[in-house]
């Protein structure tokens, strides 16, 4: 099963860059970039009217995370504020040579050079979720790039990109994928590490096995005590209703996650590899080339979406796929993962790509200390230090600092409903709410005298009643895993501080809340029973950037829906938000009544002066025309 190299073992061939750069985080006095090198580079940034910066050790932090692969974190303070609603020029030089020579595909046109615009308050941004690569659909990525070829005016520029959760899918990989990533780890030399708990020693091992492809369940022990945690990770039971199980090609290394992130962000890493297919049964076969055709077309998007990602600051937020499906989803999916050393480690590796790759450009202060440890994990043998990476992950379970607040006008606050739950006490295998009491509580003091703030959370808070109906079902039946039973009133208890935290008299009199994670788009309003002060909430979801809900199934949830929890209905007394009004937006190109709407794409909002939203558009990724969700009369 071995990978064999087209090319020469001759790593001085090798492009300085592999990835990037990526604009992450930017302010007026400091700039935050992410990229990807085959070596450590000495890099200089040149700004637009700012005498050029020799970037060393203290604006750039470079990670090895492979013989000829190393992550550069770069974070720059400015004495001089850079000017706002302008644009602004930048380069890259390396040994002199600017970006225009060694990535001339992020450049637009004729510039020589990429540029971006910090923006004076938050007037416009686009957001998504949920990007899978062999998803049938387009690459809604391609959508922004496409929005920054034609919007070069600095006042139309968008303030930001939000992917609100599933940036990449460790959890369900086509084989295709993982095929390249094999070859990407052996032409770069990722570090391999030792494996505890699984039928393999390391990752070598575990890279050559007959199950790599397609049947990573049987790398668990064959153990009966192990039977609940192949369903955790690798499609133990069917999803009868959203979706089936795919996690038989489940990413297990470090390395291998940090080679699906170089894969799906830019597309100089695809020119340095030819993998071929590996020995598959014929049913196996015929999945691999209808995935290969898929993986195709999306490889084929990847310098536009690397274009959008260099003009654009991106800010990020983890969702389940991110790491894995159903990620802390239950008390008992808890104890059942962490409990074992080889499960434990996947959903660590997986986090700790998230950190460097994500997670860190959103926040640099936040990862001081744990960026410290990630640097001291690699050795001169190629392997990873098992005890160092062990440690690391521990405390990377424990971190509480994933969630992130810009000090923009609107506010923007952005929420990790991944590890902090509210864990159920009577029944572990009830859902956990997605934040508990205590970050509750932190939400209510950062949001405590703003006019206006728009919150990121990656499922809905207010979602569609009928789907939140059938899951409340099958928790009560124990079943929760079954349907991805996780949104905000699943759980009592983060339901009624959440819908509380909404009514507080000192919280804003606007909200906006973005959404993703459940692959369609809808947009609510929702207003508070009896209350002319207000507030007012919009519930905005754009789901997903290439994936999308089975249309014939939304089509009867959505007419359900319609019908069960129609404004006159009682069912609606025996929902959590009996107290609120729910006002729907409908999409402009939908078929009569329909509010629903289900293409891959992303989500554009435009905002007046207090806040609110004045205009909300879904751009589909198909190139058919923007959808405006239009409210009613």
């Amino acid at each position: 099963m071995s990978v064999t190299l087209p090319f020469p073992d001759d790593h001085a061939s090798l492009p300085a860059v592999l990835a990037g750069p990526l604009l992450r985080r930017l302010e007026p006095t400091r700039l935050v970039l992410w990229l990807a090198g085959s070596r450590a580079l000495s890099l200089t940034l040149r700004l637009q009217g700012v005498n050029d910066i020799r970037l060393d050790d203290s604006t750039c932090t470079v990670i090895p995370v492979g013989t000829h692969a190393f992550i550069h974190l770069i974070d720059v303070p400015l004495d001089t504020a850079l000017p706002c609603d302008t644009l602004i020029e930048y380069d890259l030089l390396i040994d002199d040579a600017g970006i225009a020579d060694w990535a001339p595909h992020l450049l637009y046109g004729d510039a020589r050079c990429p540029n971006f615009v910090l923006r004076s308050r938050i007037d416009q941004l686009l957001h998504g979720s949920c990007r899978k690569p062999h998803h049938p659909a387009a690459d809604g990525l391609l959508c922004v790039d496409r929005l920054l070829a034609t919007e070069q005016a600095a006042i139309e520029r968008p303030a930001l990109l939000m992917m609100s959760g599933d940036q990449v899918y460790a959890d369900d990989v086509a084989g295709p994928m993982l095929r390249a990533i094999h070859a990407l780890i052996q032409r770069l030399g990722l570090f391999d590490e030792h494996l505890e708990g699984a039928v393999v020693s390391d990752s070598a091992t575990l890279y050559e096995h007959a199950a790599s492809y397609y049947h990573r369940a049987d790398l668990l022990p064959a153990l009966e005590s192990n039977e609940t945690l192949r369903e955790r990770f690798f499609g133990g039971a069917r999803k009868p209703i959203f979706t089936s199980s795919s996690a038989d090609n489940h990413l297990v290394t470090f390395a291998e996650v940090m080679a699906m992130y170089l894969l799906v962000w830019s597309p100089t890493a695809w020119t340095l590899i030819d993998p071929q297919p590996p020995v598959l049964p014929p049913e196996r076969l015929q999945r691999y080339v209808l995935e290969q055709s898929r993986i195709d077309a999306f490889k084929a998007g990847l310098g536009g979406v690397g274009r959008a990602m260099a003009h654009l600051p991106c800010l990020m937020i983890f969702d389940d796929h991110d790491v894995t499906d159903d990620w802390n989803l239950s008390a008992q999916w808890e104890e059942t993962a962490y409990g074992h050393p080889f499960s434990k480690r996947i959903i660590g590796n997986a986090l700790l790509a998230y950190m460097l790759c994500q997670g860190w450009g959103n926040n640099p202060d936040a990862f001081a200390d744990v960026l410290e440890k990630t640097r001291a994990l690699s050795n001169t043998e190629r392997y990873l230090d098992s005890t160092a990476q062990d440690h690391l992950i521990d405390d990377l379970l424990g971190f509480q600092n994933w969630h992130y607040v810009l000090p923009t006008t609107p506010a923007l606050v952005v929420l990790d409903t991944r590890t902090r739950r509210w864990r159920s006490e009577m029944n572990l295998k009830q859902p956990s709410g997605l934040l508990d009491w205590e970050a509750l509580s932190e939400l209510q003091q950062e949001l405590l005298d703003h006019p206006s703030a728009i919150i990121v959370s990656p499922a809905p808070i207010f979602g569609v009643k009928l789907i939140e109906t059938v899951q409340r079902v099958f928790s009560w039946c124990g079943f929760p895993l079954l349907v991805d039973a996780e949104n905000w009133m699943a759980h009592r208890g983060a339901a009624q501080v959440i819908l509380n935290i909404f009514r507080h008299s000192r919280t804003p009199g606007n909200y906006v809340v973005l959404s993703g994670d459940v692959h369609y788009s809808f947009v609510y309003e929702v207003l508070i029973r009896h209350r002319k002060a207000g507030p007012r909430i919009w519930q905005i979801t754009s789901s997903g950037i290439k994936n999308e809900f089975p249309p014939a199934l939304l089509e009867w949830f959505d007419r359900l829906n319609r019908w069960l929890y129609s404004p006159r209905s009682p069912l609606n007394w025996f929902t959590k938000r009996r107290l609120m009004r729910i006002v729907p937006h409908t999409p402009e190109h939908a078929e009569a009544g329909e509010r629903l709407w289900n293409s891959a794409g992303i989500g554009q909002v435009l905002f007046n002066e207090k806040g609110q939203p004045r205009e909300i558009y879904q751009h589909n990724a198909d190139g058919s025309p923007r959808t405006r969700m239009v409210a009613p009369e």
